[in-house]
């Protein structure tokens, strides 16, 4: 998906909280009538099902009326897809959703005038029963957009992210290959022995995060205080991952190589290495070389690191995935 950061006014952001709300409310519903299946009770009822309720409990109360259908069908349509992910043991069940934290809602059937460009870094797109929202354009909005995701973050940032296919990006063809190890002290190692560090706060900044995490300790639950020092913590997380993904080095080696996939190192594996897995045993490295050959591991084990080139600049991303994507964002 492409992303944009929006730039509503304060009304429109009070809007866009409300389609929050709704479409928050309906998620916990549809959770909530799965929650109470139990084998040998009749099905759970389904989306179609779904809508036909949602249909009647607009008529009936007149502040869920009041907001978009749009909004609270594609709520319904989430929920569906995630049973879906669930019963195909690909994801974890769908659990209730709180306030202020993954805040959003999808808008379909866009039309080709709902996005419009006003100026060099400004343009505009519309939002049902919000009207006309500014977003900073940092690069074109790719054609044939047909849907769209708003999102608000922890630090309070809206984006909007139009749901389009990106053109794959072309292989440097050199042929290259090699090996990623995530871990802590170094955000990533090598197999060349090349060690890539991601960009982290300044140690003011890490000071300051500490501070501030010492007075959430102390906060009471509830109180504007506590809202107050966690907005100023989520600021700080979300610079922190800003600095990660567009100013790190160790992300832009997708030029140089070509990555396929990366060594699988289980817990007990780290485990028996007393330097933390940094020399690897002969079968450790049999086991290194096979799945990087056939792309493939245990299936306990964990989950291999792929590089993959970036569709908009050409660079590398870090992902947790057994082939290689792309990443339009």
């Amino acid at each position: 998906m492409s992303r944009y950061r929006l730039q509503p006014s304060r009304a429109q952001e009070q809007a866009l909280l409300e389609h929050c709300g709704h479409a928050r409310f309906v998620w916990n519903l549809a959770v909530e009538q799965h929650a109470h299946w139990r084998p040998g009770r009749s099905r759970a009822p389904g989306f179609a099902e779904q809508c036909r309720q949602l249909t009647q409990a607009r008529a009936e109360n007149e502040w869920l009326r009041a907001g978009s259908v749009i909004v609270q069908q594609q709520a319904l349509k989430d929920f569906a897809q995630a049973m879906a992910n669930f019963f195909g043991t690909t994801h974890r069940r769908p659990t209730f959703r709180r306030r202020g934290r993954g805040e959003g809602f999808r808008i379909v059937a866009v039309k080709s005038g709902d996005v419009r460009r006003l100026s060099r870094n400004v343009g505009e797109v519309r939002i049902p029963k919000v009207g006309w929202v500014r977003l900073r354009w940092s690069r074109a909005v790719p054609a044939g957009v047909k849907a769209f995701r708003i999102t608000r973050d922890r630090a309070g940032r809206w984006q909007v992210a139009f749901a389009v296919i990106p053109e794959p990006t072309p292989a440097p063809g050199t042929g290259g290959v090699v090996g990623v190890d995530r871990g802590v002290a170094v955000s990533a190692a090598l197999s060349t022995g090349q060690l890539l560090n991601a960009p982290g706060l300044r140690d003011s900044e890490k000071a300051r995060l500490l501070r501030l995490l010492r007075k959430l300790a102390r906060a009471r639950r509830g109180s504007r205080r506590r809202d107050r020092v966690k907005a100023a913590i989520a600021q700080l997380k979300t610079r922190e991952v800003d600095l990660v993904v567009l100013e790190s080095p160790a992300f832009r080696r997708a030029e140089d190589v070509k990555i396929r996939t990366s060594r699988r190192l289980t817990i007990d594996e780290m485990d028996s290495q007393p330097g933390g897995g940094a020399e690897l045993s002969r079968r450790q490295s049999r086991k290194y070389q096979r799945v990087s050959e056939n792309g493939s591991g245990r299936k306990n084990s964990e989950p291999s690191i792929t590089w993959t080139p970036s569709c908009s600049t050409g660079d590398g991303l870090l992902s947790n995935s057994a082939s290689s994507t792309t990443d339009a964002t």
